[in-house]
């Protein structure tokens, strides 16, 4: 397999975002929830303050994946987390290491703006994404599926 790169997506990349985010709709059996549009994807990704970032996989200049996130704060930790609204890989790459590859950049990303993990929710009957997920070493929260991946651990806060 080629080399796959991970980039942060812009305004431009809006109807690759769609699309993707209409393929996991419907792997989730969710088709008729979607509501995003291209353009109110690329109005968001163009404005001052974006409400969400996203990175793409891309496999020999394809799309193939991506992980869609924004910050939150907690307030046990007084800092900021990454929350990971979906991560999705082209059905036709999955078990390449495309997804293990966009979680450690975003991994990375968490590291690099000093937040302290990643959450994410993943669907009850989704075996094979929360076995994907804990051979990555997140772990669940509760019984509501929640997981977290401790980016790194603080001893200490300064301001």
């Amino acid at each position: 397999m080629s080399e796959v790169t991970v980039r942060f997506a812009t305004a431009d990349d809006a109807e690759i975002i769609k699309q993707m985010i209409h393929s996991l709709a419907h792997f989730q059996g969710h088709d008729a929830n979607v509501r995003a549009s291209t353009e109110s994807l690329r109005l968001q990704l163009a404005s001052e303050k974006p409400p969400f970032d996203c990175l793409l996989a891309e496999l020999d200049g394809e799309a193939v994946g991506f992980a869609l996130f924004y910050a939150f704060y907690s307030t046990w930790e007084a800092r900021s987390g990454l929350y990971l609204e979906d991560l999705f890989v082209a059905p036709h790459v999955r078990g390449s290491g495309v997804g293990r590859i966009l979680l450690e950049r975003l991994s990375s990303v968490a590291r690099e703006r000093g937040c302290t993990q990643l959450d994410w929710m993943v669907q009850a009957d989704n075996h094979q994404a929360q076995a994907f997920y804990a051979n990555f070493g997140a772990r669940t929260m509760s019984e509501w599926r929640r997981w977290r991946y401790d980016v790194a651990p603080v001893s200490h806060y300064s301001l």
